[in-house]
């Protein structure tokens, strides 16, 4: 009866001691497989960009890329912010704010697309919302519209100083792109 008991623990023990075996080899073999799904250096670098904003004189704008998306960056005027800020948002076609940091139901405030104590600082993702199209107005020459924003020539939308859709066939205001002030002078997207 002893040896029963014995031998029934050291193949308890053999059976373990296999499938731990077993279980570390295949996750030695399956680690090179989902380790080669992360981002490699390059995509990583593409994630996030800091931006000097100190040669950006009131009322100008520039234009950076970011994740092959361009950036509309634009130092508003006293005027530009007032006139987005007395926009109701009932008059806007589309009444959500599209930050990236705020939730789908934020109202398309002015506020709620710039930030607090930096409202000069408009920063857009450059695509229209209608089909792709990059807008003009980044230019001091460029056509900006009726709204004295962004006009996008391809199919007539007319976007404001904050960015939002005012007109034509666009659905949605210019996203904001997740951001955030590293300095008085520098930004960080992404």
């Amino acid at each position: 009866m002893a040896s029963e008991v014995e031998d029934t623990s050291r193949r308890d023990f053999l059976v373990i001691a296999g499938n731990a075996f077993a279980a570390v080899g295949a996750a030695a073999t399956l680690w090179p497989f989902v380790a080669q799904m992360n981002p490699d250096a390059g995509a990583q670098a593409l994630a996030s960009v800091e931006i000097d904003l100190s040669p950006v004189k009131e009322g100008q704008a520039i234009t950076a890329m970011w994740r092959g998306k361009p950036i509309f960056i634009r130092n508003r005027t006293a005027d530009e912010i007032k006139a987005a800020e007395t926009v109701p948002v009932a008059d806007l076609p589309d009444p959500s704010a599209r930050n990236d940091l705020l939730p789908e139901a934020t109202p398309a405030l002015d506020t709620n697309r710039v930030k607090e104590g930096k409202d000069n600082w408009l920063i857009l993702v450059g695509i229209c919302t209608h089909l792709g199209c990059i807008p003009k107005g980044q230019a001091m020459a460029d056509t900006r519209g009726d709204f004295g924003g962004w006009f996008c020539p391809c199919h007539g939308s007319h976007y404001d100083t904050s960015g939002r859709i005012r007109k034509g066939p666009a659905p949605r205001n210019l996203e904001v792109p997740p951001y955030e002030f590293v300095s008085d002078t520098k930004i960080k997207i992404g």
